[in-house]
């Protein structure tokens, strides 16, 4: 969840459209500000006057955000835990409506139906894949950075429309290979931006990942 520092209730996210070395990532800067400020809206946000990748330019769309909930990666969880997600009588002593044909992987069902959520989100539990799941601390105060915003390739998987929502659902079955991907952003060979932010102060430097 945002928590905007003093009076803002705005977040200006700004990022370069190339990738940088080491990391080959867009570097990004954090703005907080308050909407009150802002007097003079453009119809036509300036663009850059260069670009290494034209999936870094977001396509301007409507957000509809809205409140879900999502459980941690698997890999966030202690072994015990993974363990008993990973048999399935444990599934069947907890009534838990689901389908026999995920018997042989019930861990595979947790990740996909009710872990971490795909596409953008502010908060939530970050996603693993290309790393093991990475501690990241303040480099002012050394607190343990939490996460702020995800920023994705798409809003959802066509192999796994579950977290499709229900107002999108009939571009399930259309032949637009943009239909989960609204803004046209792809990061860095469709994986995910993720920025991290000091829950100690806000003036402190973010930090961001890529998976």
């Amino acid at each position: 969840m945002l928590r905007p520092p003093g009076q803002a209730d705005l977040l200006q996210v700004l990022w370069c459209p190339f990738e940088h070395e080491p990391d080959y990532k867009p570097p990004t800067s954090l703005f907080w500000r308050s909407s009150a400020e802002v007097t003079e809206i453009l119809a036509t946000p300036p663009g850059p006057f260069a670009v290494e990748y034209e999936e870094y330019i977001p396509r301007p769309c409507m957000i509809m955000p809205e409140q879900i909930t999502e459980y941690p990666n698997l890999m966030d969880l202690d072994k015990e835990l993974q363990q008993r997600l990973g048999d399935w009588n444990n599934w069947q002593v907890a009534g838990a409506a689901v389908d026999s044909s995920w018997a042989p992987y019930p861990d595979s069902y947790y990740g996909r139906e009710l872990s971490v959520a795909p596409g953008w989100k502010v908060g939530g539990w970050p996603r693993w894949g290309l790393t093991d799941p990475i501690a990241l601390f303040c480099t002012a105060c050394e607190a343990r950075m939490v996460p702020l915003l995800t920023i994705a390739s798409c809003e959802w998987d066509i192999s796994n429309t579950g977290w499709v929502p229900y107002e999108d659902r009939h571009l399930i079955t259309l032949e637009d290979p943009n239909a989960a991907n609204p803004c046209m952003v792809q990061v860095s060979r469709s994986n995910r931006l993720q920025l991290y932010i000091c829950p100690q102060s806000p003036d402190h430097p973010h930090a961001s990942l890529i998976q």
